[in-house]
């Protein structure tokens, strides 16, 4: 049995602020017997029109945060970091940045993932659009980490709604689903824990959802509720209070393949070609 936590944040532009609080729930995840935390996106600075700033420090934020795995012994899934290079190293020449999960074991960091699906939509809220992709270059390959608790499907706030993503991630060997987070409240309110469940349930993994939660600025309010769903689509638990928190559950592989072997989704599954055409007279 692993005990595996995710975290909710209010991160803001502060970056030392936003460290101490990280250090803070990793304390309080390890004192729960928790081998890994997920962070949710944007935790290490959450300011508009900052990402090519921020990005211009992404190694030493790495840096950072693999001395404190290494600290204190823990996987941590570093929510998101804005970088202003491609994995193959390559400069983004245009001005953006890649939103980017790290998976960093108390040796090094393990794998990258990069946010494939960017956020380019209308909302009620008072920020009103987003253009995620205005600012952001988007990623291109689905990324799968292996750690000696199962293996470990790398996803980001948006992607959540992609149910391709999260099959093809299974497919790749995944046992858990990350989804580090910043919905906003309008969308979180009506969609966050719904799509947790349902990713859970059409891929037979572990989803962690950490989670931002609060006021960042005047304009900007994330949803919050930080949560996991389990291997059946159960919510396990859930964060309901405002503000940095943590929540710690139990995983464990041997109930998962249970759980796969009573009900073989993967091996039911059919993939068809749906004809375009329609009938006529």
């Amino acid at each position: 049995m692993t005990f595996l936590s995710v975290a909710q944040m209010n991160s803001q532009n502060d970056i030392e602020a936003n460290f101490s609080v990280i250090e803070s729930l990793i304390q309080q995840s390890k004192a729960q017997g928790a081998s890994l935390i997920v962070f949710p996106e944007n935790f290490i600075c959450f300011a508009a029109g900052k990402q090519r700033e921020t990005a211009a420090q992404f190694e030493v934020f790495q840096q950072r945060l693999e001395q404190l795995a290494h600290r204190y012994s823990i996987w941590i899934v570093a929510g998101t970091l804005p970088c202003p290079f491609r994995p193959d190293g390559s400069i983004i020449k245009d001005g953006r940045v890649r939103t980017v999960s790290l998976c960093i074991s108390p040796e090094r960091t393990e794998a990258r993932y990069d946010k494939i699906h960017l956020f380019d939509v209308q909302v009620g809220d008072a920020v009103g659009g987003y253009q995620e992709s205005k600012f952001f270059e988007p990623g291109t390959d689905a990324i799968v980490a292996k750690t000696p608790f199962g293996h470990i499907g790398l996803m980001v706030c948006y992607d959540l709604r992609f149910p391709e993503l999260a099959l093809t991630l299974r497919a790749q060997g995944a046992n858990i689903l990350t989804a580090p987070a910043a919905f906003t409240y309008t969308t979180g309110e009506m969609h966050w824990q719904l799509l947790l469940q349902a990713r859970a349930m059409d891929t037979q993994c572990l989803v962690l959802g950490a989670a931002q939660q609060g006021w960042h600025g005047e304009k900007r309010q994330t949803w919050g509720h930080a949560g996991v769903a389990d291997s059946r689509g159960q919510l396990l638990d859930i964060i309901q209070t405002e503000g940095a928190s943590s929540i710690t559950v139990p995983f464990s592989l041997e109930e998962q393949n249970q759980v796969r072997a009573s009900m073989p989704l993967l091996q039911h599954r059919v993939l068809l070609q749906y004809p375009t055409n329609s009938y006529s007279d």
